[in-house]
């Protein structure tokens, strides 16, 4: 009996590893900061991504006022989407991690850096 009850309990461990291993939760992300609110967690599919590679933002992003924009940073190293303007958005995201921040509400061009790395540049077009 205590050979079932051991071999029992090794299969609940293995099914709990399993579905534990296959989440897609981002639980070590830290809260953005925003104009509007920022999620590590989107409940909405994002409107466009910004993706860090290499060390670059890539070309500009274009949104519509509000949109969520997801950041995939697939450098190993700690970056951050920061505007140009203090107080427009400001979001840290660590290496291999993603997160997702909510377009400023008003039409223009938003110039953006990293602030561990200022010769990184983009732009956010919300229009």
């Amino acid at each position: 009996m205590t050979k079932f009850f051991t071999i029992l309990s090794a299969l609940c461990l293995m099914a709990a590893l399993a579905t534990g291993c296959g989440s897609s939760g981002s639980e070590g992300s830290k809260a953005s900061t925003a104009t509007a609110t920022g999620s590590a967690a989107p409940s909405e599919a994002a409107a466009a991504t910004i993706t860090i590679s290499g060390m670059k933002f890539g070309d500009p992003v274009t949104v519509t006022p509000g949109a969520t924009i997801e950041i995939v940073n697939e450098d190993s190293v700690e970056h951050s989407v920061t505007s140009n303007t203090e107080g427009q958005f400001d979001n840290d995201v660590d290496g291999g991690e993603k997160k997702t921040f909510t377009a400023p509400a008003q039409a223009g061009e938003y110039p953006f850096h990293c602030t561990y790395h200022p010769n990184m540049k983009g732009t956010l077009i919300v229009k």
